[in-house]
């Protein structure tokens, strides 16, 4: 762990011994329709038990970089490996979340809800049990006249690291760019390891610009911090956060080398449109 001095510009990383084990999975817990199912849970415990090691995995990996002063390579592959599996699992999780809590606040919103509930709790029978989980979880909704509002603030809490998660998984399973069909991830799986903390720090990017650097422990800690909802982002940040992460919109290559060409085609589009018509 790196000792700061005072006004000294160093992440605030805190030391893994003073982090519950209990943190993320009760934040991950406390968004509604998460702490009510059973097997998500699990899953959430399941985060922040793998969370715990990595931690540690992560300041061991530091420390032996510093003494050795090149990459402890054995330490770092095994690291990498994990590091990507847990980005995965926190990924589909909250994936599996957010697509309930979407079709909740829909449901709420055009009236829907009330006819979904009876529709699981005919079919749920005795002994499907994550489908009575489901029934009695929408059942709750109903029965609260706010949990449209209550489910909106959870989406705006979460849905910062949720972006990060979804570029790096994107890049790391797919090796594309989040929302560019076709595209090809500048390296993708390609880290460093964190000079503060020991995690491994990926670039997420958009063509051959770098949009941000996030860590897997990044990630870990913005969702432990979703339990305080005293400072959401508000609409306009996250809309203006997600313009940034689409990255420059930067002209076709023929335009910028050859703009007559492109002024040609253009016009050669519009004369055959005109025939047409």
């Amino acid at each position: 762990m790196v000792e700061k001095e005072e006004n000294d510009d160093v992440p605030d990383y805190r030391d893994p011994g003073d982090i519950p084990e209990s943190e993320l999975r009760i934040a991950l817990c406390g968004l509604n329709l998460l702490g009510d199912d059973l097997y998500l849970r699990m899953q959430a415990l399941n985060l922040s038990i793998v969370d715990q090691f990595l931690m540690g995995l992560e300041y061991d990996t530091l420390q032996k970089l510093n003494d050795q002063e090149s990459t402890p390579m054995p330490e770092a592959t095994f690291l990498s490996a994990m590091s990507q599996m847990w980005i995965f699992a926190a990924y589909e999780l909250l994936r599996t979340w957010r697509q309930r809590a979407k079709e909740v606040l829909k449901l709420v919103h055009n009236g829907g809800l009330a006819q979904r509930v009876e529709g699981l709790e005919r079919s749920a029978g005795k002994f499907h049990v994550a489908q009575q989980i489901r029934a009695s979880q929408f059942r709750r909704a109903l029965n609260d006249p706010n949990i449209g509002a209550r489910i909106s603030d959870d989406l705006r809490a979460i849905h910062i690291p949720m972006s990060q998660l979804e570029h790096l998984r994107i890049s790391l399973a797919k090796h594309e760019v989040r929302g560019q069909k076709n595209s090809i991830a500048f390296a993708p799986g390609y880290s460093r390891i964190n000079m503060w903390c020991g995690s491994l720090d990926y670039e997420i990017g958009s063509g051959n610009v770098v949009l941000d650097v996030v860590s897997r422990r990044d990630i870990a800690d913005a969702l432990r911090s979703t339990a305080d909802h005293s400072s959401l982002p508000s609409e306009e940040h996250l809309k203006s956060f997600d313009i940034f992460m689409k990255g420059p919109q930067v002209p076709d290559r023929a335009a910028r080398t050859c703009p007559s060409v492109v002024s040609s085609e253009l016009d050669g589009r519009n004369r055959r449109s005109a025939t047409d018509g």
